[in-house]
């Protein structure tokens, strides 16, 4: 396990890198769908007013934007400065909190739901799992899950987007799902889907998105 200090500096060093992405990140990934279907899917299933954590909410495009249209209570989490900012001035009504995702606590209350796209991948795998617990206790019992990540079996390994080095952490999708089974999910709908970026010097790559509920132990 690494040391508090070691992981300070590695969430820091993962922070400057979106922020220097920031602001080319939605035009560099515009195709989205698999992440708004899945987003659509866990929408069925809330009433309105439902109260959402979008953790590692990016821009705010399009995940936050999406639950807040729909009447949804929407409180987002990321570590980027830059991110935020872009976030603040298009999801302007969501509750934006500057965050990391592993010292999420009680303080901020319970969820109806809570989606969490790619943003696990920037974590290693010892904190993927203490995080998938930590979120299983802030959903309300019946609560709903989203989970999307990258199929790619590596723990915090270096990678380039848009020419930003940024550590990233993936699993096969058999692994991806009996870890969160295991931290007390039951997978209800899973999608996998080959994704092409807009730029050609990004790779194509397979993302997986799985749609989950919080069992209750």
């Amino acid at each position: 396990m690494a040391t508090g200090g070691s992981r300070a500096a590695h969430r820091a060093a993962q922070a400057e890198a979106f922020d220097r992405i920031g602001e080319r990140y939605d035009e560099a990934f515009p195709y989205k769908g698999g992440q708004i279907a899945s987003a659509e899917w866990i929408l069925r299933k809330l009433r309105p007013g439902a109260r959402v954590l979008d953790v590692g909410c990016g821009t705010g495009l399009p995940t936050a934007r999406q639950f807040l249209d729909a009447g949804c209570k929407v409180t987002g989490i990321d570590i980027s400065p830059v991110m935020l900012a872009l976030a603040e001035k298009n999801v302007p009504e969501a509750d934006l909190r500057r965050l990391d995702v592993v010292d999420l606590d009680a303080t901020l209350g319970r969820f109806d739901a809570i989606v969490a796209y790619f943003s696990l991948s920037m974590l290693r795998r010892d904190e993927i799992m203490v995080t998938l617990l930590t979120l299983h206790e802030l959903l309300l019992p019946g609560g709903l899950l989203a989970l999307g990540m990258v199929e790619i079996d590596v723990d915090n390994a270096p990678v380039h987007i848009l020419g930003t080095p940024i550590r990233m952490t993936g699993y096969a999708r058999c692994a991806l799902r009996a870890v969160v089974q295991e931290a007390g999910f039951s997978v209800r709908e899973q999608m996998d889907l080959a994704y092409v970026p807009a730029s050609e010097r990004e790779p194509l790559e397979m993302q997986l998105f799985l749609n989950c509920r919080r069992n209750t132990f």
